[in-house]
Formats: structure tokens, C-alpha cells, sequence
């Protein structure tokens, strides 16, 4: 009799749950994008040598190397973080019109450092003394942010509120009204950095009287936030 009784219970329990009405929900996605301006700089600064020998290119390249982070130190201070971030030591290779193998020619030798500077002001010092000082190649310059964190907060706070005034107009216009929240979903916060490329050419001339000018601009930071909200007729 126990099984019996049982297995009625569950029967009878089957239809309640199968009778439960289903959730009427719409789902909304707000952006957001907030620009703010950098406060660190990283600069990659390379010194390429040639030589016959690999050692020789390899000395020359660690001597130059030296006499450049020297003036970069100089220009940019005791607050200023060096960093190397690549070095390469490779053969140079002459290819014959005639065919066969081709041969060594000499041999290069590559060390680029990264300079990061909260003190944007120095930019210019730094690439001046560097090219100055024998750096042949700026390969790139990143503007960011020290702390990024409240500036994607904030890109998170206006993306989770467009998407709620989203969510209340579109259930306004069909007629609804949002009850909660069901779900939230959210892409973290892309902080879009500022690149400028160049060479060491064209990006400072030795001996010049003014620094070289590098402006930042405004970094932008981009978020955004879907919703999932329960909605009922406006009139319950």
C-alpha cells in the first residue's frame, strides 16, 4: 500500500509542475563608451647594429645599448621603468643573381627596450636623447592608464543603465511592465589604447632645439551589458 500511495503522490505532483506558467521575458543590450586621457606612456626603443662577425655585432650592439638607456635616464628621470622586450642576433644573407647557396654577409644585431613613463611630459626628452644617443628605431609609442579600474566601472555602470531604460521603454511600448531582472550578462570593458608607430627618422631628428611632440589624445573604453527581465501587462 505504501508503494501504491507513492507513486500517486508523484502522479499528482507531475501535472502541478507541468500547469506552472511559463516566464514572459524580454532581453535588451546597452553599450556604453568613456574616454578619458592617459597618464602612462611605453615607448620601445631599439638600437640595430651591423658587423662582419657575430660577436662584433653583438659588442657593438650591447655598447650602443649602454650609452642610450644612459641619456634615456637622464632625460626621463629616476621614475621612468626600462624593460628589454627583444633581442634577436641574426645572419644577413647575399643571394647570387647566378643561384646556388646563398651566403653570409655580415650579421645584425637587434635589443629593443620598452621605456614606461607616468610623466608625459618627457616624452619628447626621452625620444630625443635616445635617438641622440644612437637609438635607430622608435617602434612604437602605447598611451594607457595607470588604473583602469574606475574608468571601466564607470564604461560598466552607464552600459547596465542603458540597458535598463532599454528594458523599461521596449516593455512600455508593448504594453508591459518589468518585474526583475532575470539575468545579466556583461562584456568585460575594452580599454582601446592609443598606438603610435614610427621610426627613429622621422619621429626625432638629432641636435633638435625643441622636444619632439607626441600628444596623447583620449583613450576610449567601451563596455556593454545584456539583460534578461521578467515583464507582466502593465495593468497587474
Amino acid at each position: 500500500m505504501q508503494l501504491v500511495a507513492g507513486v500517486c503522490a508523484c502522479a499528482a505532483l507531475a501535472p502541478a509542475l507541468a500547469q506552472s506558467p511559463p516566464v514572459s521575458s524580454i532581453r535588451v543590450t546597452g553599450d556604453a563608451k568613456v574616454t578619458a586621457r592617459p597618464d602612462r606612456v611605453q615607448i620601445d626603443i631599439g638600437v640595430t647594429t651591423h658587423a662582419v662577425t657575430s660577436q662584433e655585432a653583438a659588442m657593438q650592439n650591447a655598447r650602443a645599448v649602454d650609452t642610450v638607456l644612459s641619456s634615456v635616464r637622464k632625460a626621463t628621470g629616476p621614475g621612468a621603468v626600462l624593460k628589454t622586450i627583444s633581442y634577436s642576433l641574426n645572419p644577413n644573407y647575399q643571394y647570387h643573381p647566378s643561384g646556388g647557396q646563398p651566403t653570409i654577409d655580415g650579421y645584425t644585431a637587434l635589443n629593443v627596450v620598452q621605456v614606461t613613463l607616468d610623466d608625459l611630459g618627457k616624452i619628447g626628452s626621452c625620444i630625443d636623447g635616445a635617438t641622440q644617443a644612437g637609438a635607430n628605431r622608435v617602434q612604437g609609442i602605447q598611451f594607457t592608464l595607470r588604473d583602469q579600474d574606475a574608468v571601466r566601472a564607470q564604461a560598466l555602470r552607464e552600459a547596465a543603465g542603458r540597458a535598463r531604460k532599454e528594458a523599461d521603454v521596449l516593455a512600455a511600448a508593448l504594453g508591459l511592465k518589468v518585474v526583475r531582472v532575470l539575468t545579466v550578462e556583461e562584456n568585460s570593458p575594452r580599454v582601446m589604447p592609443v598606438r603610435m608607430y614610427g621610426d627613429a627618422r622621422t619621429m626625432a631628428t638629432a641636435n633638435a632645439a625643441p622636444a619632439t611632440p607626441v600628444e596623447g589624445g583620449t583613450l576610449e573604453v567601451t563596455a556593454d551589458v545584456t539583460l534578461s527581465v521578467e515583464v507582466s501587462p502593465a495593468g497587474r
